[in-house]
């Protein structure tokens, strides 16, 4: 098995790959080799390794959350009477939980929520509740957002 700075090592060419397919991950290799420098069977196998050493976890497609119905986003901070550091499967069974995260501070977890409304908030946040060892939740919900971005491949 590689090590993990081996396997995480990306060079120029790569970061570049990595740029483009985050603007449009559909697009063909012969593309992604045009802005790169290589053929689109060199710019196919660098994506290639890319994935088998995991730099690239998966492609999606970025929907509209509010075309679907989930116009309510909220961060929630989590507050426990216990580690919660054992607690990702009971919140990754929230289907409405983005993402969960253990943080240093006055709450013990971080969840970001999407909803369709207020009231289904509320009953994503009796159900946060429900968790073992969660003592208490404070949302906050977002009015506006300005922009999110993804982790950028640049050094």
């Amino acid at each position: 098995m590689q090590g993990t700075a081996e396997r995480r090592t990306v060079d120029q060419i790569d970061r570049t790959l990595l740029g483009k397919l985050q603007e449009d991950a559909g697009q063909p290799y012969a593309e992604l080799g045009r802005a790169v420098g290589l053929s689109a069977g060199a710019a196919h196998e660098r994506v290639r390794k890319l994935r088998e050493r995991g730099v690239i976890r998966r492609t999606t497609v970025e929907v509209d959350p509010a075309a679907v119905g989930g116009g309510v986003l909220a961060f929630v901070m989590v507050d426990s009477d216990a580690w919660m550091g054992d607690s990702a499967d009971a919140f990754a069974a929230l289907p409405e939980v983005l993402e969960a995260h253990v943080i240093a501070g006055s709450a013990s977890v971080m969840v970001k929520v999407r909803t369709t409304t207020t009231a289904h908030l509320q009953d994503v946040l009796r159900r946060i509740y429900a968790i073992d060892g969660v003592s208490g939740t404070q949302a906050t919900v977002v009015l506006e957002t300005f922009f999110e971005r993804p982790v950028s491949p640049q050094a």
